[in-house]
């Protein structure tokens, strides 16, 4: 098992691709917080995942406040002695141009998206640094690496991971952490499922995408577990982009 004894924070993990990193991260033998809002989807996978030989628990956690994030991990830490992993998953999409962006709706993301992570990665980096170091999984987005129309503040927020996470990366190695963010590209998610729905919006994606087809949640999830894991233990600040090619060309 690649992630034997580990113990991992996933935030955002009730549902979508956060969930389905919880499953995988459980049976790959990690002890698996999931950190969320949404406490009866998040109760629901817990049973799912202890049901099936593994072992998860709830946390509450809104990721934009600072004391929802030192009560989860405290809870987390109390109950498995550690924190090795923290997977920053939770984010918001919005499409919207540029000039009908309204300051309401730019805090909101950036709230979620690039202050979660701060305080995520701020609350966990005293936990690894007293037993000896953990991995720190950013998920930004291909959004992070190149521009397009529609999604200036998601790309700014993406952007921002990015960045981020080298920062951390170099400041924490020699503590023993690690930080890495994930790039994928058109993933077929909750979250721009109705995107997907649009026959044009679909062709135009497919189009774009050398290996020709709609990138799976799992697909992210094998890149999020290396990350995690001790087979990544030469890998910090680095961009793992997860796009079918379509960034490559």
């Amino acid at each position: 098992m690649r992630l034997r004894d580990k113990v991992a924070l996933i935030s955002g993990g009730a549902r979508g691709m956060g969930a389905l990193e919880a499953r995988m991260f459980a049976k790959e033998g990690a002890k698996v917080a999931i950190g969320d809002l949404l406490e009866t989807e998040g109760n629901k996978l817990v049973a799912d995942i202890n049901d099936s030989g593994g072992e998860a628990l709830f946390v509450t956690l809104n990721v934009t406040k600072e004391e929802s994030w030192q009560s989860a991990v405290d809870h987390i830490v109390t109950r498995f002695g550690k924190l090795d992993v923290l997977v920053n998953n939770a984010g918001i999409f919005q499409r919207t141009p540029l000039h009908e962006t309204t300051v309401e709706v730019w805090n909101q993301i950036m709230s979620v998206n690039v202050t979660g992570v701060f305080l995520g990665t701020k609350t966990v980096i005293p936990y690894m640094v007293k037993s000896g170091g953990g991995s720190i999984v950013n998920i930004s987005s291909t959004s992070g690496l190149i521009g397009s129309s529609g999604t200036s503040a998601y790309i700014a927020s993406k952007g921002s991971v990015r960045i981020f996470t080298k920062a951390t990366a170099i400041e924490y190695a020699g503590r023993g952490i690690r930080a890495n963010s994930v790039h994928p590209g058109s993933i077929r998610t909750d979250m721009i499922s109705y995107l997907l729905d649009d026959p044009n919006y679909l062709q135009d994606q497919m189009n774009a995408i050398p290996l020709k087809r709609i990138g799976r949640p799992e697909d992210v999830a094998y890149g999020v577990i290396y990350l995690a894991s001790d087979e990544s233990s030469y890998v910090t600040g680095a961009e793992l982009v997860i796009d079918g090619g379509k960034t490559a060309q």
